[in-house]
């Protein structure tokens, strides 16, 4: 599908239930869907883990995710 063609806040309201981005999560999944490396820094309940889930959810292909997180 291509990043012209996909409408996030639906994507959102269909996977997550939310009706809005929080914070910088629009910009930041608007920014992976059309291509860009993207180094996003957020603070604890910041929303990173749509930021990466989003994106991997409404394209082609596998999404792998390093995270350094110890809970």
């Amino acid at each position: 599908m291509n990043s012209h063609e996909i409408d996030i806040h639906k994507e959102l309201k269909k996977y997550f239930g939310f009706n809005q981005f929080k914070g910088l999560q629009e910009q930041v999944v608007k920014s992976i869907i059309t291509g860009h490396n993207s180094f996003v820094i957020m603070p604890t309940g910041g929303g990173k883990s749509l930021c990466y889930q989003l994106p991997a959810l409404i394209q082609d292909g596998f999404a792998i995710v390093v995270s350094p997180l110890i809970a």
